[in-house]
């Protein structure tokens, strides 16, 4: 009996042993989870819950199956669940946070269906989708937005994150036609991880960042494989890469830094922060000169807000914007994309502004860069249709509106179902880089530097040509493409039988287009190919006018009282006429004056000559040759036919037009007999010859 009590004893202070050191671990892996030290508290959470590490420790092997039974943990709301229930979520998220997805699947399977965790449900079906697991990913998601959970912003992720399985399961805009290729590991891929290339002064020279041996230390305790520095290499002459450089210090610290980019005149920008306070990483500045550093400093408030990450900062070509990612006060949820404005010096110039909801979800948007060659905003989110982790997205800038695009997502290769980020590009677009934990790692996350080929862009512009106002096709309607900068030649295409062309254009430049065939006005359109960054077929039909056989009335050219001067008004409508000619650059036109049949014939005749003298001398200062230029005096021996006031002919009773002689306006009202008297005081043009250029270059 006495033997039997001394074994409970036994056993239960073994149990009160354990389960003290089972609390003690459990606060250790809250507080490390608290403080953003995930790969820490990942430990101590296994050790609460791993038979192997408890046998080590010298306690009983089944106390974990008792422990469980009894101890609780109180979650938000009035809910407790098991400690076992409690430990193995914190894992899952542990490994989600670490981005160690496959690990994250493993375990989430075995917490999202417990009613202490619902939104379980969607971390496994994010994991799912990360794992490439598309058709299993959605129907977990689309489970949990049935089930009408709470977290709104988590239902939003959902049907996004549904939505990138649809996108790379179903759409051929999946995928892009890029090849993508493990950087040199000798140069890049060294160390325990690599990541965010940016251009150094030009593009055969990069920094980068990489935790690696051989990095800035102060103690000797630490290990700089597990530090980010960042770190710059070139081409040789023979175009290769040479051996990375240690920036050093005072550039380089003991803690981490990392994303670096440099302004024109050598001022570098880079993310900082500490193993130790892992919630607060900040932007920092650096000056440079002959590759020697002055003490870098941080940049203030404007930048950096107290108790939040700026991080991951980018610098237009032209020295001007600062582009960055920060989950400061003002965004959209999670990790957003601002800007603010630098001077010539480097430094930062008003208040950053956050890029909108366009640009920004409620996850995180992160590593943007500028493409300022095609004004594309390039970064990467987990937000919107991703197929996996964080994709890479792009937006079009449109600078006179201010506005940006909606992001497409770029598709594989560029994108996998892991982590993708730092992408940036050369100004053609050929060639680029990219950062990556898609190879398998020890860690289940290790950053890799990757190399991006495009293939050659190929931009096609087709299009019909028809008659105005009809769905009549034109053939063989000549079409003149010119390069707006001059740069590229000239060059001419005609239509097909169908009204039909298509020819494949260069992307950088801004293209005007006119089509022309003999009796009928030109059409002209511009297509921009400067944003383009990718290979599509773009569409610009044309609409070409019957020229009419009868003169063109020119509405608005007025004169002073009996005078031949042109005032201001009708000095702006020929301006209009002047482009008209411009575009229609074969028409050889007459400009025509008439007036009422007050006054003599005399009288008229000379007015009408002067006044139409006088349109033809302003358009041959504004650039018309005089040769394609006729003035003509009608006086009142040429009245116009009457319209009404929409501009339509008015019949007589046997449906024909009304010439507007005297004898009829006289049997008008008073007041339409002024109204048509004026229509009769007009200017107009008529076409009287189609092959100027032609006979001019003879």
């Amino acid at each position: 009996m006495m033997k039997k009590i001394l074994f409970i004893l036994f056993y239960l202070t073994a149990f009160s042993g354990f389960s003290q050191s089972k609390m003690v671990w459990l606060n250790t892996a809250d507080k490390c989870f608290e403080k953003k030290d995930y790969y820490n508290a990942l430990i101590y959470y296994q050790k609460v819950v791993d038979d192997t590490i408890a046998l080590k420790s010298d306690i009983l092997p089944y106390e974990v199956q008792l422990a469980n039974r009894t101890l609780s943990k109180k979650i938000k709301g009035d809910r407790k669940v098991t400690l076992e229930e409690y430990t193995h979520h914190q894992i899952a998220m542990c490994h989600q946070l670490t981005y160690d997805y496959k690990r994250a699947e493993t375990q989430f399977e075995k917490t999202y269906q417990s009613k202490g965790y619902p939104n379980d449900a969607f971390y496994y079906g994010s994991a799912l989708k990360n794992n490439e697991k598309y058709s299993k990913a959605i129907d977990i998601l689309e489970a949990y937005v049935r089930s009408n959970p709470s977290s709104d912003s988590l239902v939003e992720l959902a049907i996004a994150s549904i939505q990138g399985c649809n996108f790379i399961l179903n759409d051929a805009k999946a995928k892009t036609e890029a090849i993508v290729r493990l950087a040199d590991t000798s140069v890049f891929n060294k160390g325990t991880s690599s990541f965010a290339v940016s251009y150094f002064g030009g593009y055969n020279r990069l920094m980068f960042t990489s935790a690696r041996p051989g990095g800035v230390i102060l103690k000797p305790e630490q290990q700089s494989e597990y530090l980010c520095d960042v770190y710059w290499t070139e081409k040789d002459e023979h175009g290769k890469w040479k051996s990375a450089t240690n920036f050093g210090r005072p550039m380089n610290s003991a803690q981490h830094d990392a994303a670096s980019t440099v302004n024109n005149t050598n001022t570098i920008f880079y993310t900082r922060w500490s193993d130790d306070n892992k919630k607060e990483q900040s932007i920092y500045l650096a000056r440079m000169f002959d590759f020697k550093f002055f003490e870098a400093y941080k940049l203030d408030e404007r930048v950096n807000v107290a108790g939040y990450s700026s991080i991951q900062p980018n610098i237009t070509l032209d020295g001007k914007t600062l582009y960055f990612s920060s989950n400061r006060p003002g965004g959209y949820g999670g990790m957003d994309i601002w800007k603010i404005e630098l001077d010539t010096l480097g430094n930062i110039v008003g208040e950053a502004e956050n890029l909108g909801p366009k640009i920004n979800s409620n996850a995180d948007e992160i590593t943007p860069f500028f493409h300022d060659a095609t004004s594309t905003l390039f970064y990467s989110s987990n937000g919107f249709n991703s197929i996996g982790g964080f994709d890479v997205f792009k937006s079009d800038y449109d600078a006179e509106k201010h506005t940006f695009s909606i992001p497409a997502n770029m598709g594989t290769p560029i994108n996998s179902s892991y982590d993708d980020t730092y992408l940036i590009f050369d100004s053609k677009l050929d060639k680029g880089f990219l950062s990556s934990d898609r190879e398998p790692c020890e860690f289940g996350h290790c950053y890799n530097i990757y190399e991006i080929s495009n293939s050659e862009i190929v931009v096609s512009l087709e299009g019909n040509s028809y008659v105005k106002g009809t769905e009549k096709i034109l053939p063989n309607t000549t079409v003149t493409i010119k390069d707006v900068k001059g740069v590229a030649n000239n060059y001419n295409l005609v239509t097909d039988e169908n009204g039909y062309y298509k020819v494949n254009i260069t992307i950088g430049e801004e293209i005007f287009l006119k089509a022309q065939k003999e009796g009928y006005f030109a059409d002209a359109g511009v297509i921009n190919t400067e944003s383009i960054t990718e290979s599509m077929v773009l569409r610009q039909d044309f609409y070409l006018d019957k020229i009419p056989e009868r003169e063109i009335r020119i509405d608005g050219i007025e004169y002073d009282f009996d005078s031949d001067k042109l005032r201001p008004e009708s000095k702006e409508k020929l301006d209009i006429i002047a482009k008209f000619l411009e575009l229609n650059d074969n028409l050889v036109v007459e400009i025509n004056s008439h007036t009422d049949y007050r006054g003599s014939d005399k009288y008229n005749l000379n007015l009408s000559k002067r006044r139409a003298q006088s349109c033809v001398n302003y358009l041959i200062e504004n650039g018309i040759d005089k040769n394609r230029l006729i003035p003509r005096g009608y006086g009142e021996s040429d009245p116009t036919i009457y319209i009404d006031e929409d501009r339509k002919p008015i019949l007589d009773s046997e449906g024909h037009e009304i010439i507007l002689t005297e004898k009829y306006i006289l049997t008008l009202s008073p007041d339409e007999q002024e109204r048509t008297n004026q229509l009769n005081r007009r200017t107009a043009f008529k076409v009287v010859g189609e092959n100027f250029q032609l006979e001019s270059s003879k």
